[in-house]
């Protein structure tokens, strides 16, 4: 970043980029450690400064400097779009980088004759301890959670490549394609998933206060089931199902062994297709133990009795009446 610096002060600047409201305040920190603050900043303040979005602006103007012009979508795309509609021959243009390198926009301006200049002020690592996200990957996969919010595109390509190391990526991609809600920030972090083919839910603006609301809004209506069963009404959630009304939480296996249940509401499950869905490694001499725990849990947890049926020497079955879109 400093040699970036120093190459930025060689001479004056026609454009600055400045993608994120913290990276720009960090290189505008770094240089006041360097003793450079003030030779930045006359040459931030003789150039256009081109700022992302909303955050980036406010860190641009806190500095005491002007915004040139701020896109609509705060998104890359459209800031490499307005610099190419111009000349770009003989420009300098320094791009604050934000968190990974924006190889396809330094391109496309120098190959329209622009010296670019990219400023790294942060980069995004992997958390020393990956453990809480593979069990949230697991989570995921299993559908023991409604939805995932998404707050950066770094985020989302941390997760799948966890799972592809895994070998649980095409199982995280159908889970967001099935029943768990991809909920992002904005466009530019859903981007790694729509390239995949994964619906996303996204606010109006792109704010972290929207995004919650968003969530807020959708969650109660999608990916619960309602039935009746024992003559006890049950919707079937993330981790936990409400029981009249009463939001009982449920522990994995017995959650796992309620959602097989009621994919089949009223029809006899085997222990055997029991068996398959129990979370982790099941020997093949205790899974019949095991899916009975499950059940005697299941039970405990429900409250109300009548809702699990034993059907002798076959199974299990929800004593059900099944009422969708109620």
């Amino acid at each position: 970043m400093l040699a970036a610096t120093r190459q930025s002060l060689r001479a004056p600047l026609d454009d600055v980029v400045v993608t994120t409201g913290v990276g720009f305040r960090g290189w505008m920190a770094a240089a006041e450690g360097w003793g450079l603050s003030a030779e930045l900043g006359e040459h931030l303040a003789n150039a256009r400064l081109l700022t992302r979005g909303p955050k980036a602006r406010g860190a641009v103007r806190a500095a005491g400097l002007n915004d040139h012009w701020t896109p609509s979508t705060e998104s890359c795309q459209e800031v490499k779009e307005h610099l190419l509609a111009q000349d770009l021959r003989g420009r300098r243009i320094a791009v604050q980088q934000h968190g990974e390198p924006l190889r396809d926009f330094v391109a496309d301006l120098r190959a329209a004759g622009a010296e670019v200049i990219e400023i790294p002020v942060y980069r995004w690592l992997p958390y020393r301890d990956i453990s809480p996200l593979r069990r949230l990957i697991s989570q995921t996969v299993s559908g023991s959670v409604d939805a995932v919010a998404f707050t950066s595109a770094p985020a989302v390509h941390a997760m799948l490549n966890a799972a592809r190391a895994d070998g649980l990526e095409e199982a995280l991609l159908a889970a967001f394609g099935g029943s768990v809600v991809a909920a992002c920030v904005g466009p530019v972090t859903a981007d790694p998933l729509a390239s995949r083919g994964v619906p996303t839910l996204q606010p109006d603006r792109s704010r972290l206060g929207a995004l919650a609301r968003a969530l807020a809004r959708h969650l109660p209506e999608h990916g619960v089931t309602r039935l009746v069963a024992g003559g006890h009404r049950l919707e079937i959630r993330g981790h936990a199902v409400v029981v009249d009304g009463e939001l009982r939480p449920l522990p994995p296996a017995p959650m796992a062994v309620l959602k097989r249940l009621a994919d089949k509401p009223g029809h006899v499950v085997s222990r055997a297709d029991l068996r398959t869905v129990l979370p982790g490694s099941v020997a093949r001499d205790s899974a019949e133990h095991a899916v009975e725990m499950a059940i005697t849990r299941l039970r405990r947890a429900l409250g109300p009795g009548g809702i699990v049926e034993t059907v002798v020497k076959r199974g299990y079955r929800l004593a059900c009446l099944y009422e969708a879109g109620l």
